[in-house]
């Protein structure tokens, strides 16, 4: 991690789960970490549990991932005021409880949609560009799921058009690829699906299944140190996170 040492990383989705642990591990890093999230007084109580001398290191924004002249407004932030965007963990993403099926649903679809797809493409541009504007070999991960690889079958519930937002992740990592290598920069991005993690983004019903192996949020931040610590010519594509025992 020394290349990132005193370097910029944007987080989104960080007040919580999976965000909230590398914004913890970034900083510990030596890194300057831009927490972006809705929820402004998580993000605060983060800063605050953490060290009176690595609580300077954290900037929090309030911005909702859907709303680009939101996002267009972080980033402009984080250009002039902090010189640009090094590493991009878009970790931001929802799942509503619903069936595609169902009658009146389109708000709950399309949140997931324009959080889990739309905000991954706004803030991936944006970051994109400041990387090659600055020269900067840069990483950017995408949090993706097992369940952007196959649809896992769940009795207890129907995760909706979480999948399908998932499979476009997976999609985008190999789109991104080929778009950031064509364009002429060292730019890497990397793919994290983790199984199931114990987060509030789970079913409801799957969380309170007996005796199924789950994971922690700090398990899934440590894979994505090791992958943006990779030496400058290794680019992890996809990793697959499981826990030990996991059934599907």
């Amino acid at each position: 991690m020394e290349r990132w040492y005193n370097k910029v990383a944007v987080v989104t989705g960080a007040s919580s789960g999976i965000g909230s642990a590398c914004v913890v591990d970034l900083v510990k890093a030596g890194m300057k970490v831009v927490a972006l999230a809705r929820r402004e007084d998580l993000l605060k109580a983060l800063r605050n549990s953490l060290p009176i001398n690595l609580q300077g290191n954290i900037f929090i924004m309030k911005c909702d991932v859907t709303n680009e002249s939101e996002v267009l407004k972080v980033f402009q932030w984080v250009e002039s005021s902090l010189g640009g965007t090094h590493v991009l963990i878009n970790n931001a993403g929802i799942c509503r409880k619903t069936n595609l099926i169902n009658k009146d649903n389109t708000a709950d679809i399309r949140a997931v949609v324009d959080t889990n797809v739309m905000g991954a493409v706004y803030c991936v541009r944006e970051a994109y560009h400041q990387m090659k504007a600055h020269k900067v070999d840069g990483h950017i991960i995408l949090v993706n799921s097992v369940a952007g690889h196959s649809v896992p079958y769940f009795p207890c519930s129907s995760v909706n058009i979480y999948c399908a937002t998932k499979h476009a992740l997976t999609a985008m990592t190999e789109t991104y690829r080929q778009e950031f290598s064509n364009d002429g920069t060292n730019v890497k991005v990397t793919s994290i699906s983790p199984g199931a993690v114990d987060t509030d983004i789970l079913p409801e019903g799957f969380r309170q299944t007996p005796n199924v192996p789950m994971m922690k949020s700090e398990d899934i931040s440590n894979a994505i140190v090791y992958c943006i610590s990779t030496p400058p010519n290794v680019q992890i594509h996809e990793l697959t996170i499981k826990p030990l025992h996991e059934k599907f």
